[in-house]
């Protein structure tokens, strides 16, 4: 795979989580670093498994999930359920697969694509 396509994938990653963070308001400076931090990680394993460019959105969002979660709490939150006083976050569906969506790991809904966030 040409390192164009890694750089391309890499971008459209980075641009669609921080899309999801800005819906979120969330994409203050350190966030926006850990960002940056978790595309310089992602451009290794790229790097290393090529044929994981499909699989990058979900792991990048992934990363910051975790990221965050360690730094500021859970993100993003489930707001299908938030009338019910349980807050919780929303997960990656699939965890290692193409086109990833925010799932309600509560009642299975899914509540949109990653990057499209509102």
């Amino acid at each position: 795979m040409a390192s164009s396509e890694i750089e391309t994938a890499l971008h459209t990653a980075r641009a669609l989580v921080l899309a999801d963070l800005t819906a979120r308001d969330v994409a203050e400076a350190a966030v926006v670093s850990l960002v940056e931090k978790a595309v310089v990680h992602r451009r290794w394993w790229l790097e290393q498994w090529p044929a994981g460019v499909e699989f990058v959105l979900g792991l990048l969002a992934q990363d910051i999930q975790d990221a965050l979660l360690e730094e500021y709490g859970r993100w993003p939150l489930c707001t299908v359920c938030a009338a019910e006083g349980d807050p919780h976050a929303l997960s990656v569906e699939p965890e290692l697969g193409p086109e990833p969506h925010w799932v309600c790991g509560k009642n299975g809904t899914v509540v949109a694509p990653v990057g499209q966030l509102v």
